[in-house]
């Protein structure tokens, strides 16, 4: 095994030293109110200045369209298709322009501009994400500024923005309770630059057997150091312990027993999260700043499960054709569990230089930034042979994964009277490193790439922005697709990272007032994508292949009383995304023989990419505060595997088969209390209370039915 004592702490913290002596001989004036983060889009008034899609969720669109999760503020931007797992949002899968939304790998998460992903380069999976309570908004950004982040460089950003604490007391309460067992208790506090949220959650969740049970703590603070100096601390707990399966149902027992099932009432679910992070930030003078951030997380998983897919042969194979022939089955009578242990530890620095200057009379605004990022996975998997039984078993897998990762990033940005032209590069060099502790085995390999891109903006008006870029999009392998350590030596896979060219041309504008509207083109051309491979028991192969996804993009809101000065506020929004092109260039290859996945070719459409998305929202503000809001949310059709498969057999595995479209209609109702500061609401999802099936990759997963939700919000 490798040492579980990391011997990077020298070079990390030369590394910072040498970052935060780089302009020492600058002229120092004072910080003026700005906080020490990393903004991925900025304030709105930025948006004239960059040259991709960029979309704002604020604080007020979260709070008065009641959104308890963040996948339903997320289906409020288009481009993001987002699918929901347990139905409260413990785990939410993103997926951006197409690409698949499995376990959110294939989108950078970011809070505050600091990695979210317990593991982006080596294991970049979502089984963790903290609830919507703790952020002020979200940043979507796509196009080709992502570039200052990374890894994933390939659909987008998601930056999740906490609030700024107050100098004066002040905080807020709120209560929420519905059917199917939810309850939402939250405590926000600060003042004198200290802010305290917490918040705890509690669900039936969508099926029967699944109980979720989550709280989250999370502090931080701002503190001016000198004059020109300013500090941000943040230190957050998060903890789950959930009754919670893997498996989905198959086609047999979705027919017999309804979209609730779901036999597994000994699976169990936990996890712990502890971040922390230092956000230094330095003025030399009103054009030069320096940002530097330090951060750590701890990640702990046991997942305790009976079945992690319909044809999991962990029970036996009666067990397994019983469920395929639709027959009730009785956990307590497999005589077998096995635990998923993962321990991840993830911790690094990034200073980052941002500074505005003037050459040869035009004026520019320079960033740049180097990382240094560190992740250890210690993995390890239990049998046993009791179906509830959590200690003293058989050792199956004792394996750490290493992965060092070093960035260096730059982008320039030339204000051209009306045009802005910003190029940019990042350089990425990934070390990965695999051992196996049950038979000693290791080895190790690494990957580098130059990601630059491109993008310019032209503004005829104060009330249009005409946008355009392209850029190399890239993902890293994850450390065990790169590196086997199964036999007496380590060997090495034949996959490459992701690569595509990405490009996008698109207009902002407000030709009215209380009239906005965004419109991007997209196009990602994919050299290489790797496929969905790793769901949990092997079933799927890694396959790798050329892929197209081309389409549209179209954000609308109109306003009543700013854009025909009526008393009460009617306001209409909308995302559509269509996507026209989802498609295999060539047929998909297993990585590890070079065989053709069966009956892939290419012309199929790829899974998990509907051609439709599309969320509207009409509702009404009274001038004395009630807000009333009906929203509508489509899914189009998809397919849920590479052969394009339309019926799903008889008794079939729930893997296969098309999902079908779905329609759900949410509403919400806001009444203000002004006198006390407070507010009650009501909301209904799932309106109509329809079932639907939302996913088929370890069996069919169903959508939440009718929630119905009430409570009180009170500011103090």
């Amino acid at each position: 095994m490798l040492s579980r004592v990391s011997p990077r702490a020298p070079a990390l913290l030369a590394l910072a030293a040498t970052a935060a002596s780089l302009p020492a001989l600058a002229e120092t004036s004072k910080i003026t109110g700005r906080l020490p983060t990393v903004e991925v889009v900025g304030s709105p008034d930025r948006l004239p200045d960059i040259a991709g899609s960029a979309s704002i969720i604020d604080d007020k669109e979260i709070t008065q369209s009641h959104a308890f999760t963040v996948n339903e503020a997320l289906r409020k931007v288009p481009g993001v298709n987002v699918r929901d797992e347990e139905g409260i949002g413990l785990r939410p899968n993103i997926g951006l322009r197409g690409l698949n939304p499995t376990r959110s790998t294939k989108v950078l998460l970011l809070e505050d501009g600091l990695p979210l992903a317990y593991a982006p380069y080596g294991d970049n999976a979502s089984y963790y994400h903290p609830p919507i309570e703790r952020f002020d908004s979200i940043e979507v950004l796509k196009g080709s500024e992502q570039v200052l982040f990374g890894p994933q460089t390939i659909g987008g950003v998601l930056n999740y923005i906490t609030p700024t604490p107050p100098e004066e007391f002040a905080g807020r309460v709120n209560l929420t309770g519905g059917n199917r067992g939810y309850f939402n208790g939250g405590l926000t506090v600060g003042g004198k630059g200290m802010l305290l949220n917490f918040a705890h959650k509690q669900s039936d969740g969508s099926r029967d057997n699944e109980d979720s049970d989550m709280n989250d703590v999370a502090l931080k603070g701002v503190f001016n150091l000198t004059p020109n100096q300013a500090i941000t601390l943040k230190a957050s707990y998060f903890g789950e312990d959930s009754l919670m399966t893997y498996t989905g149902i198959t086609d047999a027992e979705l027919r017999n027993f309804g979209y609730r099932y779901n036999p597994f009432d000994n699976d169990e679910f936990t996890t712990d999260r502890w971040g922390a992070s230092a956000s230094h930030e330095i003025a030399f003078n009103e054009a030069l700043v320096l940002t530097t951030n330090f951060y750590f997380t701890h990640f702990n998983r046991e997942w305790w499960r009976q079945a992690s897919t319909t044809t999991d042969s962990q029970c036996g194979a009666g067990f397994t054709n019983a469920r395929l022939a639709g027959e009730r089955v009785d956990p307590d009578s497999c005589n077998s569990t096995q635990g998923r242990l993962r321990s991840y530890y993830t911790y690094g620095v990034e200073p980052r230089l941002l500074a505005s200057y003037t050459l040869f009379g035009l004026q520019n605004e320079f960033q740049t930034g180097i990382r240094a990022h560190f992740e250890q996975q210690d993995r390890v998997h239990l049998n046993g042979t009791e179906p509830t039984v959590r200690g003293g078993q058989t050792l199956a897998e004792d394996n750490e994964r290493d992965v060092d990762a070093y960035s260096l990033f730059a982008q320039n940005r030339f204000f051209l009277g009306k045009f802005t032209l910003t190029p940019g590069f990042r350089v990425e060099y990934i070390e990965n490193i695999r051992a196996n502790g049950l038979n000693g085995t290791e080895g190790n390999d690494d990957v580098a790439e130059v990601i630059p891109g491109v993008g310019m903006t032209f503004n005829p008006v104060d009330t249009l922005t005409l946008f355009g870029g392209v850029h190399k999009g890239f993902a890293p392998p994850r450390t065990e697709d790169l590196i086997g350590t199964s036999g007496l030596q380590a060997t090495f896979t034949d996959v490459d990272p992701e690569e595509s060219v990405n490009a996008e041309i698109g207009l902002r504008a407000e030709p009215l007032r209380g009239a906005r509207i965004e419109s991007t083109l997209f196009r990602a051309d994919f050299d290489n994508q790797i496929m969905v491979g790793s769901i949990a028991g092997g079933s799927t192969p890694l396959a790798q292949g050329e892929t197209l996804y081309a389409g549209l993009e179209l954000f609308l809101r109109l306003d009543s009383h700013v854009l025909m000065n009526t008393r009460h506020n009617t306001y209409v929004q909308t995302a559509y995304t269509w996507l026209p092109t989802a498609e295999h260039q060539t047929p998909v290859t297993e990585v590890a023989t070079g065989a053709i996945v069966q009956n892939s070719r290419a012309g199929l459409r790829l899974p998990y990419a509907p051609e439709h998305l599309a969320t509207t929202t009409l509702g009404i503000t009274l001038d004395n505060g009630p807000d009333l809001r009906l929203e509508a949310v489509y899914v189009g059709s998809q397919y849920a595997d590479f052969a394009n498969t339309e019926v799903a057999a008889f008794n079939g595995n729930g893997q296969v088969g098309l999902i079908k479209s779905n329609l759900i209609f949410n509403a919400a109702a806001t009444y203000p209390l002004q006198r006390w500061g407070a507010s009650l609401f009501l909301t209904a999802k799932n309106l109509a209370d329809r079932d639907y099936i939302t996913d088929r990759t370890r069996g069919i997963r169903v959508g939440m039915p009718l929630l119905i939700q009430g409570g009180v919000e009170i500011a103090f």
